[in-house]
C-alpha cells in the first residue's frame, strides 16, 4: 500500500505506505528523501551506511536524504517519506525542523526512537488521520498534511530527547545540534575544532566543555564524520584511498589513512579489500 501527495507549484513530495515503499531499494543506494520506518509487528532488517540494521519490534529508523540504504526484510511496517520542498520550507521551530534533533541530534548516530503502549497508539490514530487526509483533495490538503508532519515529528523529537538523555543537557543541544549541522556542511574541508568554534562564537576550550556530558569531544565528531563519508566512498564508488582523501580535505592520503586505521583497525585499501567475496574455491 503505498499513497503519494504531490504539489507541483512546489515540487513538494509526501508518500506513506508499508514495506511495499521500501521494496525498490535492493541495492544500498542514496535514499535522497527524509524518511521514517516504524516496524510494528515485528523485526525489520536493512542495511544503513554499509551496517546491517535490526529495526525492532515499536521502534522507528529515522534515516536523511544522504543516507545509504538498502532495504532486505519487514513488514506491517509503516513508512513516511518526504523532501525539502514538502517540510523543509516551511518556517518550523528549530527543534522540529529539518535541522532539528532528529536530524542532527548526532550526525554520527543513526536515531532510532523506541514507542511505548501510550506513544504506539497516539502514532497509530495519527497514521489513520494520516491516511483519511490523503484521500481528501482538496485545497488546504497540503497545508493539513504539513501540520500531520510536524505533530509526527514533535512526538518522536520529544521521545529522543528522553530516551538519549538530551533533557539533561538542557540549552547545550542546541550547541550541538548547531555543531553538528556545520561539521555536516564543512567536513570535507575543515577538520578542526578551532573553525567549527570560530563559527560558532566560541573559544575551542568552551566548546569542549559543552560536549562533556555528551562523552564525545567535538574533534571526535568531526573524526566520525569524516571516517563515515570515507567508508561511503569505499563501499559505494570505485575511487582510489587517494581519490577519496582528496575529495574529503587531505593533501596527503596517509594522513586519512593514519585516521582510520585508529578508527576502525583497517587501512583505506585493507578495509576495501574485505568488502569483495572471496572467490569461489575449486573442485
Amino acid at each position: 500500500m503505498i499513497k503519494e501527495f504531490k504539489e507541483f507549484s512546489t515540487e513538494a513530495i509526501l508518500k506513506v505506505g508499508n514495506e511495499e515503499l521500501l521494496q525498490s531499494y535492493t541495492k544500498s543506494e542514496i535514499i535522497v528523501l527524509y524518511t521514517f520506518i516504524w516496524a510494528r509487528e515485528g523485526d525489520a532488517i536493512m542495511e544503513i551506511d554499509g551496517i546491517l540494521t535490526t529495526v525492532e519490534k515499536d521502534t522507528i529508523v529515522v534515516l536523511t536524504p544522504d543516507q545509504y540504504f538498502k532495504f532486505i526484510s519487514g513488514s506491517d511496517l509503516i513508512t513516511y517519506q518526504f523532501n525539502r520542498e514538502f517540510y523543509c520550507i516551511k518556517d518550523h521551530d528549530k527543534e522540529v525542523s529539518c535541522m532539528g534533533v532528529l536530524f542532527y541530534g548526532n550526525s554520527a548516530v543513526t536515531p532510532i526512537v523506541k514507542l511505548n503502549v501510550t506513544e504506539r497508539n497516539k502514532l497509530d490514530q495519527l497514521h489513520s488521520v494520516f491516511l483519511d487526509e490523503l484521500d481528501t483533495v482538496d485545497t488546504i490538503q497540503a497545508e493539513m498534511l504539513r501540520m500531520l508532519m510536524a505533530r509526527f515529528i514533535i512526538t518522536t523529537t520529544r521521545l529522543i530527547k528522553q530516551q538519549h538523555n538530551f533533557e539533561a543537557l538542557d540549552d547545550q543541544v542546541d550547541l550541538i545540534r548547531s555543531f553538528n549541522i556545520l561539521v555536516d556542511t564543512h567536513f570535507r574541508k575543515e577538520h578542526s575544532v578551532a573553525f567549527y568554534a570560530e563559527k560558532l562564537f566560541k573559544s575551542p576550550k568552551t566548546l569542549s566543555n559543552n560536549f562533556v556530558k555528551l562523552k564525545k569531544s567535538p574533534l571526535q565528531i568531526i573524526h566520525d564524520r569524516v571516517i563515515l563519508e570515507a567508508k561511503r566512498l569505499l563501499i559505494y564508488t570505485d575511487k582510489t584511498a587517494k581519490e577519496i582523501a582528496y575529495e574529503i580535505g587531505f593533501e596527503d592520503a596517509s594522513h586519512l589513512s593514519r585516521m582510520f586505521k585508529k578508527h576502525t583497525s583497517f587501512s583505506p585499501s585493507e578495509f576495501k579489500k574485505q568488502l569483495k567475496p572471496e572467490p569461489a574455491g575449486k573442485y
